[in-house]
């Protein structure tokens, strides 16, 4: 049966937009324009370590411990040179400041392919759009540089929302503000947890976009899965 859907709310990295590069590369960039030579394969490594050590002890970007996501991001910036040999506090700061501007532009970010015509798609057939996503407060503009947010009718953030995926609240919240029953709106997402099961729990479709190759998890049915973006609008009308 055809679903009878009012609202859609999207996931955005690695949905929507995607990095252009690797983060060791960024940062390997970063470090080149002040005179230093570090391996990207290390700066990946360690941003992996340091980023993974930052969220277990201040989630969600240090939201409700005092922490600003700037400040959370500078930390973790550093972390990630000092764990790659980098010790030297002027030039730390300099390249996490510069680094926390530069991934809120397109300079790193790029649009994946199939998303722009497939959100002016749902918008032309009438769908109440919304984002849902964890990631701090510079999505709005990312998202206006990448020229999508006109698109949407809202943006949540886990930083600014206080939630962040698969917690339900954050779904309740794009439910609440768009007025719209959860048996109504779907949410189109990457990862199965965050997005897929996370959307189910409170009532909601789900969509999941699965790259050729990844791995099959079972609950999902063929007709929840996009090979690419530009498949939701058949599989909504089927």
């Amino acid at each position: 049966a055809m679903l009878r859907l009012r609202l859609l709310t999207w996931d955005v990295k690695d949905t929507l937009l995607r990095l252009r590069q690797p983060v060791g590369e960024s940062y390997a960039a970063e470090a080149r324009a002040h005179g230093l030579r570090v391996q990207p394969e290390a700066l990946g490594q360690s941003f992996r370590e340091a980023y993974g050590a930052q969220s277990r002890r201040f989630p969600n970007y240090g939201r409700g411990q005092g922490l600003s996501s700037q400040q959370w991001w500078v930390d973790v910036v550093k972390q990630t040179f000092r764990l790659s040999g980098v010790h030297e506090d002027g030039i730390l700061t300099l390249m996490a400041e510069n680094l926390y501007r530069d991934f809120c532009s397109t300079h790193n970010w790029e649009v994946l392919p199939g998303a722009r015509e497939t959100l002016s798609r749902c918008c032309q057939r009438g769908f109440r759009m919304g984002v849902v996503s964890n990631f701090d407060t510079r999505l709005e503009n990312v998202l206006s540089q990448c020229n999508l947010r006109h698109h949407f009718e809202f943006v949540l953030t886990s930083e600014d929302t206080g939630f962040a995926k698969p917690d339900r609240r954050i779904f309740e919240k794009a439910l609440r503000l768009s007025g719209v029953a959860p048996e109504q709106a779907a949410h189109v997402g990457d990862d199965y947890t965050r997005d897929y099961r996370a959307a189910q729990a409170v009532g909601m479709h789900g969509f999941l976009l699965r790259a050729a190759g990844q791995g099959e998890e079972p609950e999902v049915p063929r007709e929840r899965v996009l090979p690419t973006l530009s498949h939701l609008l058949s599989l909504i009308e089927k």
